[in-house]
């Protein structure tokens, strides 16, 4: 038992660690403040536990063999990308005029921030079905699969929380540097290319 939840956390390590669409959101909004990236933190591990949860009740196995289905949440995920890109490289554009000390952009509420890392998990179909092929390999024989794999997503989610946050912090860490309307301006302008990029390979994959 105890390897096998060794192997697991070692798993979610390598997950966290691959760079995607959540981790791109979740630095921009650490931009913003400690609390706006650590609520998108909690909204993206909110996701994670939705998507274990629906594995975990075989739904997302529906998801996998209708390619009718798979498309609708292909493209609502690419809409949910390209938005927020846009916003990213809107902010940066109205940033010109902010001081050369400061930043000028408006703090999100507490529930956008959250929304905004839950909608960005719900509205990835590639989310879903890695759920749907990772938890079941870390059931041990014998155990009940849908407890046991509730239970592996919610360790999933509280892991990733532990592991985004350090992002957070290390962003605030920075953020004397950070906060010069420049260089913000310029990692606005980044993360909105990549988040573009995000979306439109997502829309244009088969």
């Amino acid at each position: 038992m105890l390897s096998t939840l060794a192997a697991f956390l070692g798993a979610c390590l390598l997950i966290a660690a691959s760079p995607g669409p959540s981790t791109v959101l979740i630095i921009k909004q650490s931009l913003r403040s400690r609390r706006s990236g650590f609520l998108t933190v909690l909204g993206n591990e909110s996701g994670v536990f939705v998507w274990g949860v629906v594995a975990a009740l075989g739904l997302t196995a529906l998801l996998a063999a209708s390619q009718i289905a798979y498309d609708v949440l292909r493209i609502v995920g690419a809409v949910v990308l390209v938005v927020f890109g846009a916003q990213a490289l809107w902010n940066a554009r109205r940033a010109k005029g902010a001081s050369a000390d400061g930043w000028d952009a408006p703090e999100k509420s507490a529930w956008a921030s959250y929304r905004g890392g839950l909608l960005l998990n719900l509205a990835n179909p590639k989310a879903a079905i890695f759920a749907m092929s990772f938890l079941p390999q870390f059931v041990p024989a014998g155990a009940p699969q849908l407890p046991t794999m509730v239970g592996l997503a919610a360790l999933w989610a509280v892991f990733e929380i532990g592991y985004y946050g350090l992002y957070v912090w290390f962003v605030s860490r920075l953020k004397s540097v950070l906060s010069r309307a420049g260089v913000r301006r310029r990692l606005e302008q980044v993360s909105g290319g990549v988040l573009l990029l995000l979306g439109a390979r997502l829309a244009l994959e088969g």
